[in-house]
């Protein structure tokens, strides 16, 4: 898929395709470049549309500091790295090794795009032409940061996960100004995220409200949001992934293995084919069970000029005869010949009414 029909099918709301599956890296490199690349090759052949990197720094994220406002609480996520400077020395991925991915990932025909945290982030983005921004849901009120993704000229797209309305108010200005395309992905900052937590009912919201493309930043552990939101009409699906026994990863405990996604696009592919178009017209497939519909029959049988009761025409299926809704019309008039039982009722042999 080359860039222009994949922002054609990630922007225009209109699309009526189903949603594309991006596998979010994030730390789920191990802290190895070979696995880094291990997993870019494995989210191509598990069949991932989209490959997703994180671009930051411990530097460009956070102070190194022992100060109690750089510390991660005990009940917090990630809790076990103490500071904010140790998780993401952790996690992050270094740069050399986002541009071999980026590198790597057009090699083999992988779509690849990022989020930054910051204006060099974008810079170092711009150099290795990224298609399009997402602004993380942390990063939501850095307004500079979202107009320095903007005026790029490249779509952006804004996670749900900490915004209020007048967050994506503000953000959705931003961006309207520099005449971008835009996604809002509905998102809970959780990790994991609980399935009652969701509220996935806002997509259809989301996508009323701002009047642009909407899609899933999925944190929870299973399938079923992702499935719901295709029905709702998600048009990316975007979920963090790991490395099959991958258990070191910072990420690792709520993301899905790769040997899953084959299944996942699988079942979101049918979902959405399900859905269909808004429509009672009965497909070719349904219309041999036409037939089981009840229809009027003779089930006595009946002498020409007697007349017709509930004793000796009945609603019976098959649907050859006359409908059902006629009945009360029937009953009392005369027929016009002989009938068997058996026979389907018609017009023909009804009498027309006594004068």
């Amino acid at each position: 898929m080359d860039d222009r029909n994949l922002l054609e099918r990630l922007f225009n709301q209109k699309n009526d395709g189903p949603p594309l599956i991006c596998v979010e890296m994030s730390g789920n490199h191990q802290g190895s470049l070979k696995s880094a690349i291990e997993f870019a090759k494995s989210a191509k052949e598990a069949g991932a549309d989209l490959l997703k990197l994180q671009v930051y720094t411990p530097e460009t994220i956070t102070l190194k500091s022992k100060l109690d406002d750089f510390q991660i609480s005990s009940n917090e996520d990630w809790c076990e790295f103490g500071t904010l400077y140790d998780l993401y020395e952790k996690a992050h991925t270094p740069w050399e090794w986002v541009e071999e991915l980026f590198h790597l990932s057009r090699q083999i025909n992988l779509p690849v795009w990022a989020t930054p945290f910051d204006k060099t982030a974008v810079r170092l983005l711009e150099d290795l032409d990224c298609p399009f921004y997402k602004i993380a849901s942390p990063e939501i009120t850095d307004l500079p940061l979202i107009e320095a993704c903007a005026q790029t000229g490249k779509p952006v797209v804004l996670s749900t996960g900490l915004a209020s309305k007048s967050d994506l108010d503000e953000a959705t200005t931003i961006i309207k100004k520099c005449d971008v395309p835009y996604m809002i992905l509905k998102c809970v900052s959780a990790y994991p995220t609980p399935i009652d937590d969701m509220n996935l009912a806002s997509i259809p919201w989301l996508r009323e409200t701002y009047n642009c493309a909407v899609g899933l930043s999925d944190h929870t552990i299973g399938p079923e949001a992702a499935y719901a939101a295709t029905a709702l009409g998600a048009k990316m699906i975007e979920k963090h992934f790991r490395l099959p026994g991958d258990s070191v990863s910072v990420d690792a405990s709520f993301s899905m293995p790769l040997d899953a996604l084959e299944k996942l696009k699988n079942a979101i592919f049918a979902i959405h084919s399900s859905l269909g178009t808004a429509t009672l017209e009965v497909p070719e497939c349904a219309k041999p069970s036409l037939k089981g519909r009840r229809s009027l029959y003779v089930v006595k049988n009946i002498s020409a000029g007697e007349r017709f009761t509930e004793d000796n025409v009945r609603s019976i299926r098959p649907s050859f005869g006359l409908e059902p809704k006629y009945l009360n019309e029937i009953l009392g008039r005369r027929a016009t010949k002989d009938i068997l039982a058996g026979e389907r009722m018609s017009w023909d042999l009804i009498k027309e009414r006594d004068i």
